[in-house]
Protein backbone atom coordinates (compact mmCIF):
# COMPACT_ATOMS: atom_id res chain seq x y z
CA UNK A 1 0.00 0.00 0.00
CA UNK A 2 1.66 3.24 -1.13
CA UNK A 3 1.67 6.25 1.15
CA UNK A 4 0.24 9.49 -0.22
CA UNK A 5 2.75 12.32 -0.65
CA UNK A 6 1.47 15.67 0.60
CA UNK A 7 1.49 18.22 -2.16
CA UNK A 8 2.66 21.82 -1.55
CA UNK A 9 2.36 24.86 -3.70
CA UNK A 10 5.40 26.17 -5.60
CA UNK A 11 5.36 29.29 -3.43
CA UNK A 12 5.74 27.21 -0.21
CA UNK A 13 8.59 25.08 -1.64
CA UNK A 14 10.53 28.13 -2.85
CA UNK A 15 10.10 29.85 0.49
CA UNK A 16 11.44 26.79 2.37
CA UNK A 17 14.41 26.56 0.03
CA UNK A 18 15.24 30.22 0.60
CA UNK A 19 14.98 29.78 4.36
CA UNK A 20 17.42 26.84 4.34
CA UNK A 21 19.89 28.76 2.17
CA UNK A 22 19.62 31.78 4.44
CA UNK A 23 20.29 29.67 7.57
CA UNK A 24 23.27 27.97 5.98
CA UNK A 25 25.10 31.06 4.72
CA UNK A 26 24.14 33.55 7.41
CA UNK A 27 26.98 32.72 9.83
CA UNK A 28 30.61 32.89 8.62
CA UNK A 29 32.04 29.55 9.76
CA UNK A 30 35.62 30.40 8.76
CA UNK A 31 36.08 33.49 10.92
CA UNK A 32 37.54 33.30 14.44
CA UNK A 33 35.01 34.11 17.16
CA UNK A 34 35.48 37.35 19.10
CA UNK A 35 37.79 37.20 22.09
CA UNK A 36 36.42 37.44 25.58
CA UNK A 37 38.44 40.08 27.44
CA UNK A 38 37.85 38.48 30.84
CA UNK A 39 39.07 35.06 29.65
CA UNK A 40 42.16 36.63 28.09
CA UNK A 41 43.02 38.44 31.31
CA UNK A 42 42.66 35.30 33.41
CA UNK A 43 44.83 33.34 30.95
CA UNK A 44 47.54 36.05 31.03
CA UNK A 45 47.59 36.13 34.83
CA UNK A 46 47.85 32.33 35.08
CA UNK A 47 50.76 32.32 32.63
CA UNK A 48 52.58 35.11 34.46
CA UNK A 49 52.14 33.41 37.82
CA UNK A 50 53.31 30.10 36.39
CA UNK A 51 56.49 31.47 34.82
CA UNK A 52 57.51 34.28 37.18
CA UNK A 53 56.11 33.30 40.61
CA UNK A 54 59.49 31.94 41.73
CA UNK A 55 61.35 35.23 41.16
CA UNK A 56 58.81 37.93 42.00
CA UNK A 57 60.21 38.35 45.51
CA UNK A 58 63.70 38.74 44.05
CA UNK A 59 62.57 41.48 41.69
CA UNK A 60 60.83 43.42 44.45
CA UNK A 61 63.59 42.94 47.02
CA UNK A 62 66.44 43.83 44.68
CA UNK A 63 68.60 46.93 44.94
CA UNK A 64 67.63 50.23 43.31
CA UNK A 65 70.29 49.71 40.65
CA UNK A 66 68.87 46.33 39.74
CA UNK A 67 65.36 47.75 39.64
CA UNK A 68 66.55 50.57 37.37
CA UNK A 69 68.17 48.00 35.14
CA UNK A 70 65.00 45.91 35.05
CA UNK A 71 62.57 48.82 34.71
CA UNK A 72 61.12 49.23 31.23
CA UNK A 73 61.41 53.03 31.38
CA UNK A 74 65.17 52.87 31.90
CA UNK A 75 65.64 50.93 28.66
CA UNK A 76 64.81 52.77 25.48
CA UNK A 77 64.56 49.57 23.44
CA UNK A 78 61.44 48.52 25.37
CA UNK A 79 62.78 45.26 26.82
CA UNK A 80 61.29 45.99 30.23
CA UNK A 81 57.74 45.15 29.24
CA UNK A 82 57.89 41.66 30.74
CA UNK A 83 59.24 43.01 34.02
CA UNK A 84 56.52 45.66 34.19
CA UNK A 85 54.03 42.84 33.97
CA UNK A 86 55.84 41.04 36.77
CA UNK A 87 55.87 44.11 39.06
CA UNK A 88 52.28 44.95 38.20
CA UNK A 89 51.31 41.36 38.90
CA UNK A 90 53.25 41.44 42.19
CA UNK A 91 51.16 44.43 43.34
CA UNK A 92 48.00 42.61 42.38
CA UNK A 93 49.18 39.57 44.30
CA UNK A 94 49.67 41.63 47.45
CA UNK A 95 46.28 43.31 47.07
CA UNK A 96 44.65 39.86 46.97
CA UNK A 97 43.21 40.12 43.46
CA UNK A 98 45.13 37.02 42.41
CA UNK A 99 45.86 33.96 44.45
CA UNK A 100 49.19 32.32 44.37
CA UNK A 101 49.17 28.51 44.11
CA UNK A 102 49.80 26.87 47.48
CA UNK A 103 52.24 24.28 46.09
CA UNK A 104 54.69 26.88 44.72
CA UNK A 105 57.26 28.66 46.85
CA UNK A 106 59.99 31.12 46.01
CA UNK A 107 62.72 28.66 46.96
CA UNK A 108 61.16 25.87 44.88
CA UNK A 109 61.81 24.96 41.28
CA UNK A 110 62.96 28.15 39.55
CA UNK A 111 62.16 28.35 35.85
CA UNK A 112 64.45 31.39 35.49
CA UNK A 113 67.95 32.12 36.70
CA UNK A 114 69.60 35.52 36.98
CA UNK A 115 72.70 36.26 34.92
CA UNK A 116 74.90 39.38 35.23
CA UNK A 117 75.59 41.03 31.87
CA UNK A 118 77.89 44.01 32.36
CA UNK A 119 76.20 46.40 34.79
CA UNK A 120 72.76 44.87 34.33
CA UNK A 121 71.11 41.71 35.55
CA UNK A 122 69.12 39.57 33.16
CA UNK A 123 66.72 36.71 33.75
CA UNK A 124 67.17 33.77 31.39
CA UNK A 125 65.32 30.45 31.27
CA UNK A 126 67.00 27.66 33.21
CA UNK A 127 68.57 25.10 30.86
CA UNK A 128 66.99 21.67 31.04
CA UNK A 129 69.29 18.91 32.36
CA UNK A 130 71.03 17.10 29.50
CA UNK A 131 72.34 13.56 29.26
CA UNK A 132 76.00 13.21 30.29
CA UNK A 133 78.33 12.44 27.41
CA UNK A 134 79.48 8.80 27.51
CA UNK A 135 83.11 7.94 28.09
CA UNK A 136 85.00 6.91 24.96
CA UNK A 137 86.01 3.25 24.81
CA UNK A 138 88.15 1.67 22.10
CA UNK A 139 86.34 -0.92 19.96
CA UNK A 140 86.91 -4.62 20.63
CA UNK A 141 88.12 -7.07 18.00
CA UNK A 142 88.56 -10.82 17.74
CA UNK A 143 92.15 -11.96 18.03
CA UNK A 144 92.08 -15.66 18.92
CA UNK A 145 89.81 -18.66 18.29
CA UNK A 146 90.42 -21.81 20.33
CA UNK A 147 88.99 -25.14 19.21
CA UNK A 148 89.01 -28.35 21.24
CA UNK A 149 85.58 -29.00 22.71
CA UNK A 150 83.19 -31.43 21.03
CA UNK A 151 80.01 -29.69 22.28
CA UNK A 152 78.55 -26.27 22.98
CA UNK A 153 80.82 -24.28 25.32
CA UNK A 154 78.50 -23.39 28.21
CA UNK A 155 80.65 -21.82 30.98
CA UNK A 156 83.96 -20.05 31.60
CA UNK A 157 85.99 -19.35 34.77
CA UNK A 158 89.26 -17.38 34.97
CA UNK A 159 91.86 -18.31 37.58
CA UNK A 160 92.57 -15.59 40.22
CA UNK A 161 96.21 -15.34 39.11
CA UNK A 162 95.06 -14.61 35.54
CA UNK A 163 97.32 -17.29 34.07
CA UNK A 164 94.73 -19.83 32.86
CA UNK A 165 91.03 -20.25 32.43
CA UNK A 166 88.66 -23.22 32.48
CA UNK A 167 85.74 -24.01 30.19
CA UNK A 168 82.92 -26.53 30.46
CA UNK A 169 80.93 -27.83 27.52
CA UNK A 170 78.27 -30.17 26.25
CA UNK A 171 80.90 -32.90 25.71
CA UNK A 172 80.94 -33.35 29.57
CA UNK A 173 84.62 -32.33 29.75
CA UNK A 174 86.23 -29.45 31.67
CA UNK A 175 89.25 -28.10 29.82
CA UNK A 176 91.91 -25.79 31.23
CA UNK A 177 93.63 -23.41 28.79
CA UNK A 178 96.66 -21.13 29.02
CA UNK A 179 95.37 -17.54 28.81
CA UNK A 180 98.46 -16.11 27.13
CA UNK A 181 98.99 -18.72 24.41
CA UNK A 182 95.59 -20.43 24.20
CA UNK A 183 97.11 -23.92 24.48
CA UNK A 184 95.33 -26.78 26.25
CA UNK A 185 96.87 -27.63 29.64
CA UNK A 186 94.48 -30.19 31.10
CA UNK A 187 91.17 -32.02 30.59
CA UNK A 188 89.04 -33.14 33.53
CA UNK A 189 86.40 -35.84 33.02
CA UNK A 190 83.81 -36.93 35.55
CA UNK A 191 80.52 -35.29 34.73
CA UNK A 192 78.02 -37.48 32.90
CA UNK A 193 76.10 -34.59 31.33
CA UNK A 194 76.68 -31.03 30.08
CA UNK A 195 78.86 -28.90 32.38
CA UNK A 196 76.93 -25.66 33.07
CA UNK A 197 78.86 -23.81 35.80
CA UNK A 198 82.50 -23.29 36.85
CA UNK A 199 84.26 -21.30 39.59
CA UNK A 200 87.89 -21.22 40.75
CA UNK A 201 88.61 -20.54 44.42
CA UNK A 202 90.95 -17.70 45.31
CA UNK A 203 91.90 -19.26 48.68
CA UNK A 204 92.22 -22.99 47.99
CA UNK A 205 93.55 -24.92 44.98
CA UNK A 206 89.97 -25.91 44.17
CA UNK A 207 87.84 -25.78 41.03
CA UNK A 208 84.07 -26.16 41.45
CA UNK A 209 81.79 -27.38 38.68
CA UNK A 210 78.11 -28.21 38.23
CA UNK A 211 76.14 -29.71 35.42
CA UNK A 212 72.88 -31.05 34.08
CA UNK A 213 73.59 -34.37 35.87
CA UNK A 214 72.52 -32.62 39.16
CA UNK A 215 76.11 -33.00 40.41
CA UNK A 216 78.18 -30.29 42.08
CA UNK A 217 81.84 -31.29 42.22
CA UNK A 218 84.96 -29.95 43.89
CA UNK A 219 88.18 -30.66 42.01
CA UNK A 220 91.60 -30.57 43.70
CA UNK A 221 93.89 -28.94 41.14
CA UNK A 222 97.00 -30.41 42.82
CA UNK A 223 95.76 -33.96 42.27
CA UNK A 224 93.48 -33.15 39.29
CA UNK A 225 90.62 -35.24 40.63
CA UNK A 226 87.29 -34.82 42.38
CA UNK A 227 87.62 -34.62 46.18
CA UNK A 228 84.05 -33.66 47.17
CA UNK A 229 80.49 -34.04 45.91
CA UNK A 230 77.58 -31.85 46.97
CA UNK A 231 74.27 -33.74 46.75
CA UNK A 232 70.90 -32.02 46.99
CA UNK A 233 69.68 -30.55 43.72
CA UNK A 234 66.59 -32.32 42.42
CA UNK A 235 67.19 -31.38 38.80
CA UNK A 236 69.82 -29.94 36.47
CA UNK A 237 72.22 -27.45 38.07
CA UNK A 238 72.66 -24.36 35.86
CA UNK A 239 75.07 -21.96 37.61
CA UNK A 240 77.30 -21.56 40.65
CA UNK A 241 79.39 -18.91 42.35
CA UNK A 242 81.83 -18.72 45.25
CA UNK A 243 81.45 -16.26 48.10
CA UNK A 244 84.45 -13.88 48.05
CA UNK A 245 85.14 -13.84 51.82
CA UNK A 246 83.67 -16.97 53.45
CA UNK A 247 84.00 -20.64 52.48
CA UNK A 248 80.56 -20.92 50.95
CA UNK A 249 79.46 -22.18 47.55
CA UNK A 250 76.13 -21.11 46.01
CA UNK A 251 74.42 -23.10 43.26
CA UNK A 252 71.11 -22.81 41.41
CA UNK A 253 69.19 -24.84 38.90
CA UNK A 254 66.04 -26.12 37.32
CA UNK A 255 64.47 -27.11 40.66
CA UNK A 256 63.78 -23.35 41.23
CA UNK A 257 66.02 -23.20 44.33
CA UNK A 258 69.28 -21.54 45.28
CA UNK A 259 71.38 -23.77 47.55
CA UNK A 260 74.16 -22.61 49.85
CA UNK A 261 76.85 -25.17 50.66
CA UNK A 262 79.63 -25.30 53.25
CA UNK A 263 82.69 -26.11 51.13
CA UNK A 264 84.44 -28.20 53.83
CA UNK A 265 81.48 -29.96 55.46
CA UNK A 266 79.66 -30.70 52.15
CA UNK A 267 76.48 -29.73 54.02
CA UNK A 268 73.64 -27.67 52.54
CA UNK A 269 73.39 -24.64 54.87
CA UNK A 270 70.36 -23.03 53.20
CA UNK A 271 67.88 -23.93 50.51
CA UNK A 272 66.66 -20.53 49.32
CA UNK A 273 63.17 -21.09 47.95
CA UNK A 274 60.96 -18.42 46.42
CA UNK A 275 61.50 -18.54 42.67
CA UNK A 276 58.72 -20.28 40.76
CA UNK A 277 60.78 -21.37 37.74
CA UNK A 278 64.32 -22.31 36.73
CA UNK A 279 67.01 -20.19 38.39
CA UNK A 280 69.48 -19.46 35.57
CA UNK A 281 72.09 -17.21 37.19
CA UNK A 282 73.49 -16.57 40.66
CA UNK A 283 76.14 -14.15 41.94
CA UNK A 284 77.79 -13.58 45.35
CA UNK A 285 79.35 -10.52 46.94
CA UNK A 286 80.79 -9.67 50.35
CA UNK A 287 78.38 -6.82 51.16
CA UNK A 288 74.65 -7.10 51.76
CA UNK A 289 72.75 -8.48 49.93
CA UNK A 290 75.27 -11.28 49.58
CA UNK A 291 73.42 -13.39 47.00
CA UNK A 292 71.65 -12.24 43.81
CA UNK A 293 69.73 -14.65 41.57
CA UNK A 294 67.98 -14.28 38.22
CA UNK A 295 65.25 -16.67 37.14
CA UNK A 296 62.99 -17.70 34.27
CA UNK A 297 60.05 -16.49 36.36
CA UNK A 298 61.07 -12.96 35.18
CA UNK A 299 62.27 -11.85 38.64
CA UNK A 300 65.58 -11.01 40.27
CA UNK A 301 65.86 -11.80 43.98
CA UNK A 302 68.27 -10.34 46.53
CA UNK A 303 68.82 -12.78 49.41
CA UNK A 304 69.70 -12.29 53.05
CA UNK A 305 72.36 -14.98 53.58
CA UNK A 306 72.23 -14.91 57.39
CA UNK A 307 68.43 -15.24 57.58
CA UNK A 308 68.14 -17.51 54.55
CA UNK A 309 65.24 -15.62 53.00
CA UNK A 310 64.45 -13.04 50.32
CA UNK A 311 65.44 -9.46 51.06
CA UNK A 312 63.92 -7.94 47.89
CA UNK A 313 62.20 -9.18 44.74
CA UNK A 314 62.62 -7.14 41.56
CA UNK A 315 59.73 -7.70 39.16
CA UNK A 316 60.49 -5.12 36.45
CA UNK A 317 61.48 -7.64 33.76
CA UNK A 318 58.78 -8.98 31.45
CA UNK A 319 60.75 -12.01 30.26
CA UNK A 320 63.06 -14.61 31.79
CA UNK A 321 66.31 -13.37 33.35
CA UNK A 322 69.21 -15.57 32.24
CA UNK A 323 72.18 -13.38 33.15
CA UNK A 324 73.25 -11.27 36.13
CA UNK A 325 76.57 -9.45 36.57
CA UNK A 326 78.02 -7.27 39.32
CA UNK A 327 80.02 -4.11 38.70
CA UNK A 328 83.64 -4.70 39.90
CA UNK A 329 83.91 -1.41 41.81
CA UNK A 330 80.49 0.23 42.06
CA UNK A 331 77.76 -0.95 44.43
CA UNK A 332 75.44 -1.93 41.57
CA UNK A 333 74.58 -4.75 39.20
CA UNK A 334 72.87 -5.48 35.88
CA UNK A 335 70.39 -8.13 34.82
CA UNK A 336 69.75 -9.27 31.25
CA UNK A 337 66.49 -10.32 29.64
CA UNK A 338 65.14 -10.34 26.05
CA UNK A 339 63.08 -7.21 26.82
CA UNK A 340 65.85 -5.03 28.33
CA UNK A 341 69.09 -4.96 30.23
CA UNK A 342 68.40 -3.21 33.53
CA UNK A 343 70.83 -1.63 35.99
CA UNK A 344 70.12 -1.68 39.72
CA UNK A 345 71.62 -0.12 42.81
CA UNK A 346 72.34 -2.09 45.99
CA UNK A 347 71.31 -2.80 48.69
CA UNK A 348 67.59 -2.54 47.99
CA UNK A 349 67.62 -3.03 44.22
CA UNK A 350 66.71 0.54 43.26
CA UNK A 351 66.21 0.75 39.49
CA UNK A 352 68.82 2.93 37.75
CA UNK A 353 68.26 2.72 33.99
CA UNK A 354 67.33 0.58 31.00
CA UNK A 355 69.82 -0.43 28.31
CA UNK A 356 67.57 -1.01 25.31
CA UNK A 357 68.44 -2.26 21.88
CA UNK A 358 69.75 -5.82 22.29
CA UNK A 359 66.60 -7.56 21.11
CA UNK A 360 67.62 -11.19 21.56
CA UNK A 361 67.79 -13.89 24.24
CA UNK A 362 70.69 -12.66 26.40
CA UNK A 363 72.69 -15.58 27.81
CA UNK A 364 75.64 -13.73 29.34
CA UNK A 365 76.65 -10.39 30.85
CA UNK A 366 80.11 -9.25 31.90
CA UNK A 367 81.49 -5.95 33.16
CA UNK A 368 85.07 -4.75 33.66
CA UNK A 369 86.54 -1.99 35.82
CA UNK A 370 86.70 0.43 32.85
CA UNK A 371 82.89 0.53 32.78
CA UNK A 372 82.44 -1.65 29.69
CA UNK A 373 79.38 -3.88 29.92
CA UNK A 374 79.06 -6.71 27.40
CA UNK A 375 75.85 -8.57 26.61
CA UNK A 376 76.00 -11.78 24.57
CA UNK A 377 72.97 -13.40 22.96
CA UNK A 378 71.60 -16.57 21.41
CA UNK A 379 71.90 -15.24 17.87
CA UNK A 380 75.65 -14.62 18.12
CA UNK A 381 75.43 -10.86 18.68
CA UNK A 382 77.44 -8.96 21.27
CA UNK A 383 76.66 -5.41 22.36
CA UNK A 384 79.18 -3.26 24.21
CA UNK A 385 77.75 -0.58 26.53
CA UNK A 386 79.12 2.30 28.55
CA UNK A 387 78.03 1.41 32.10
CA UNK A 388 77.47 4.97 33.34
CA UNK A 389 75.33 6.35 30.54
CA UNK A 390 73.98 3.16 28.97
CA UNK A 391 75.32 4.17 25.55
CA UNK A 392 75.78 1.27 23.10
CA UNK A 393 79.16 2.05 21.50
CA UNK A 394 79.76 -1.19 19.57
CA UNK A 395 77.88 -4.16 18.13
CA UNK A 396 79.55 -7.36 16.98
CA UNK A 397 78.30 -10.46 15.22
CA UNK A 398 80.40 -13.49 16.14
CA UNK A 399 81.84 -15.26 13.11
CA UNK A 400 80.87 -18.92 12.80
CA UNK A 401 83.58 -21.51 12.24
CA UNK A 402 84.07 -22.91 8.73
CA UNK A 403 81.84 -25.96 8.41
CA UNK A 404 79.33 -24.69 11.00
CA UNK A 405 75.83 -23.64 10.08
CA UNK A 406 74.66 -20.07 10.66
CA UNK A 407 72.26 -21.16 13.38
CA UNK A 408 75.29 -22.20 15.49
CA UNK A 409 76.23 -18.57 16.09
CA UNK A 410 74.94 -18.52 19.68
CA UNK A 411 77.03 -17.26 22.60
CA UNK A 412 76.39 -19.02 25.91
CA UNK A 413 79.06 -17.60 28.19
CA UNK A 414 81.02 -14.35 28.34
CA UNK A 415 83.74 -13.45 30.85
CA UNK A 416 86.44 -10.80 31.27
CA UNK A 417 89.84 -11.84 32.57
CA UNK A 418 90.96 -10.20 35.83
CA UNK A 419 92.81 -7.39 34.04
CA UNK A 420 89.66 -6.47 32.10
CA UNK A 421 91.66 -6.34 28.85
CA UNK A 422 90.61 -9.73 27.44
CA UNK A 423 87.09 -10.94 26.80
CA UNK A 424 86.47 -14.70 26.55
CA UNK A 425 83.31 -16.13 25.00
CA UNK A 426 82.00 -19.70 24.79
CA UNK A 427 79.92 -20.39 21.70
CA UNK A 428 77.59 -22.84 19.98
CA UNK A 429 80.10 -23.60 17.21
CA UNK A 430 82.18 -25.42 19.91
CA UNK A 431 84.89 -22.74 19.95
CA UNK A 432 86.23 -20.32 22.54
CA UNK A 433 86.85 -16.83 21.16
CA UNK A 434 89.07 -14.22 22.82
CA UNK A 435 88.60 -10.51 22.10
CA UNK A 436 90.79 -7.53 22.98
CA UNK A 437 90.64 -3.77 22.56
CA UNK A 438 91.87 -2.29 19.30
CA UNK A 439 95.14 -0.64 20.34
CA UNK A 440 95.38 1.47 17.19
CA UNK A 441 91.95 3.04 17.69
CA UNK A 442 91.69 6.67 18.80
CA UNK A 443 88.82 9.06 19.39
CA UNK A 444 89.50 10.56 15.94
CA UNK A 445 89.51 7.23 14.07
CA UNK A 446 86.50 5.82 15.94
CA UNK A 447 84.46 8.84 17.08
CA UNK A 448 81.44 8.57 19.34
CA UNK A 449 78.30 8.54 17.23
CA UNK A 450 76.44 10.16 20.10
CA UNK A 451 73.39 12.32 19.42
CA UNK A 452 71.56 13.04 22.66
CA UNK A 453 68.66 14.78 20.92
CA UNK A 454 67.45 11.52 19.38
CA UNK A 455 69.24 8.96 21.55
CA UNK A 456 66.65 8.86 24.33
CA UNK A 457 63.64 9.58 22.14
CA UNK A 458 60.76 7.30 23.09
CA UNK A 459 59.31 5.07 20.40
CA UNK A 460 55.60 4.44 20.59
Amino acid sequence: MTEEVQKHSVHTLVFRSLKRTHDMFLSDQGSVPMRDEKSEEVRRHVKITDEYAAIKDRVKGGTQAQQNGLDGSAQPDGTGTGMELVLHDQNRLQSGEMRRPAHRDSAGSKALVSVNVGQQQMLVPRKAPTMPKPQWHPPWKLYRVISGHLGWVRCIAVEPGNEWFATGAGDRVIKIWDLASGTLKLSLTGHVSTVRGLAVSARQPYLFSCGEDKMVRCWDLEQNKTVRHYHGHLSACYALDLHPTIDVLVTCGRDATVRVWDIRMKACIHTLAGHTNTVASVKCQAAEPQIISGSHDCTVRLWDLAAGRTRATLTNHKKSVRAVTLHPTQYSFASGSPDNIKQWKFPDGVFLQNLSGHNAIINGLACNSDGVLVSAADNGTMHFWDWKTGYNFQRLQAAVQPGSIDSEAGIFAVQFDHSGSRLITGEADKTIKIYKEDESATEESHPLNWRPDIFKKKRY
